[in-house]
């Protein structure tokens, strides 16, 4: 190789190198980021948003029609229990991993009075009486309710409705 061509061939193996660097690093800086805004006030715990505005954005693109709830889980010392109370219209639990795969969808039309299920980390031992168990593949991730409420009474009521949703480690909940 003789002049240009070692630094064409150099420069894009650093834009190769570069590429997939980014493309492993971007989601889990993302949403690192994500569970430490969601965690200021402690792990394990719901937050409920604000209505989304267009001066709101903390959730990519978020729709004005959905109230939002948001527990960055923690599975440190143990089982988090998540229930979402039930909803009279379209409503959803997902889960996010810490690379930002979601990873399990739970709605309305699987689950008609809300859902609880025990979230455990991914090759850890399944607790007894758990009724629905979901393995996580990180050891921390973000779960999101979304409840329909396109007016502003239907988001005061899925306000209230949220007060009933559940995420606590089972360690804290038996203590």
């Amino acid at each position: 190789m003789t002049g240009w061509g070692k630094y064409v061939v150099g420069a894009l193996i650093v834009a190769i190198v570069a590429h997939i660097v980014a493309i492993h690093a971007a989601p889990r800086l993302r949403m690192n980021i994500a569970i430490e805004r969601l965690s200021a006030d402690g792990f394990n715990r719901w937050t409920f948003a604000e209505r989304v505005t267009p001066a709101s954005r903390q959730i990519v693109r978020p729709s004005p029609d959905f109230a939002y709830s948001a527990c960055a889980y923690d599975l440190s010392e143990g089982p988090v229990i998540l229930a979402a109370a039930p909803w009279d219209s379209y409503w959803s639990l997902s889960l996010y991993a810490a690379n930002s795969d979601n990873f399990f969808v739970v709605d309305d039309r699987e689950a008609h009075y809300g859902a609880e299920i025990t979230l455990v980390q991914r090759g850890r031992p399944h607790p007894e009486g758990a009724s629905q168990v979901v393995e996580s593949p990180s050891q921390r991730g973000v779960a999101l309710i979304r409840r329909l409420a396109p007016s502003p009474e239907t988001y005061s009521a899925a306000a209230n409705v949220a007060r009933e949703d559940v995420c606590a480690s089972v360690a804290g909940l038996a203590g």
